[in-house]
């Protein structure tokens, strides 16, 4: 029975008549799907150019399915440049970032065994942001950026697992935890050194960036956490079932011939190309990928075959929301990054105090 499940997947599915074979089961993702496709509309209306959801509507249909133009549009001149050059890209990029974020930290917990792990947490945001910062140091180009983000978040995962393996406690999710904080303590470290040796010109630059931030969103900035996104969630919703096992623990994983060792360094690679992304263009934003998890697991429970895209559309609804507080209520540009600690440290605080006592299965 066993080696039939390990040969064919899908056998592993719920059986007819649960919740996810159902229309109920369905129901949640896709009614989020359709709340972040409407916020993405509200937000293309909010800003100092106010404008109405029928009128950013017809120029994202406009845009979307380009044809001939009417002798008198709709719209002004003045509506689509803000709609198309201003706002679409930074509502694409809040998107794609709160999307990727959502999905790393489910995969990292499901993977770690540990509600309370996040890409921040075990080293990747840090180790991606030293990455980022030596590349803006050598003048690379956006590629560069994203190559040295990535390889920075692949170090410091291998330094959290060595230590980890040092500590002779590498399946302890807490040692885990406990070695990711002390290397995102180094990675930190080097970050600052990195900005000591920057000029003039790019020490400015890189504290804003390191603050997180959606301002100067451009398509090329789009381009570049879009691909890596989309294709590295697409690999983990591919791997959701994996994914499944290796919370039930690695020796259960094993006994089902399931190879721990590859699928988890492939789970950690696919995160952190998407985290890398995601700080190279926009600078490290925390708390995304530990708290919106814990949500999307109150709602549909920890089968990640439905957990992933929940959190995934959960992590781009809770970062458009918060990037469109930055804009049109607070007028003011404070990094996202700013606005995600304030409201997470507080949400993680309370997590961490409910989960005393309570392991993983009754999270």
């Amino acid at each position: 029975m066993t080696e039939a499940i390990i040969a064919d997947p899908a056998r592993s599915r719920p059986k007819a008549g649960s919740p996810w074979t159902t229309a109920y089961g369905w129901a949640i993702p896709l009614l989020l799907g359709v709340c972040v496709l409407l916020a993405m509309l509200v937000s293309l209306c909010i800003g100092a150019y106010p404008m109405s959801f029928a009128q950013a509507a017809r120029i994202v249909l406009h845009l979307a399915w380009p044809g001939p133009l009417p002798e008198n549009p709709p719209w002004t001149v003045r509506e689509l440049v803000v709609v198309q050059v201003v706002r679409l890209p930074r509502v694409l990029l809040a998107t794609l970032a709160g999307l990727g974020l959502g999905i790393s930290g489910t995969a990292l917990q499901g993977m770690m065994r540990n509600p309370l792990v996040g890409p921040d947490i075990v080293g990747v945001s840090s180790g991606a942001a030293f990455g980022g910062v030596l590349a803006m140091l050598f003048d690379f180009s956006p590629a560069g950026v994203i190559a040295l983000a990535f390889c920075g978040g692949m170090l410091a995962i291998f330094c959290t697992f060595t230590l980890a393996r040092l500590a002779h406690a590498s399946s302890s999710s807490m040692i885990l935890v406990l070695s990711g904080i002390f290397i995102s303590g180094l990675f930190v470290a080097l970050i600052d050194l990195v900005k000591r040796l920057a000029n003039d010109a790019q020490f400015p630059t890189m504290a804003f960036w390191l603050l997180g931030s959606f301002v100067g969103a451009d398509p090329r900035k789009v381009a570049m956490i879009a691909i890596p996104t989309l294709g590295g969630g697409a690999v983990l919703m591919m791997m959701r079932w994996r994914l499944n096992l290796l919370s039930l623990g690695d020796l259960d994983a094993q006994s089902l011939g399931m190879n721990a060792g590859f699928v988890r360094w492939t789970i950690l690679a696919l995160v952190s190309l998407i985290v890398a992304s995601q700080v190279a263009v926009s600078g490290v934003i925390g708390w995304i990928g530990l708290v919106v998890p814990h949500c999307a697991r109150m709602l549909v429970g920890p089968d990640h075959r439905r957990l992933l895209p929940v959190s995934g559309l959960l992590g781009a609804l809770l970062m458009l929301a918060l990037d469109d507080i930055t804009r049109a209520l607070i007028r003011a540009e404070i990094p996202s990054g700013v606005m995600t600690a304030l409201i997470g440290t507080p949400v993680v605080c309370f997590l961490f105090w409910k989960a005393q006592g309570k392991g993983w299965g009754r999270e």
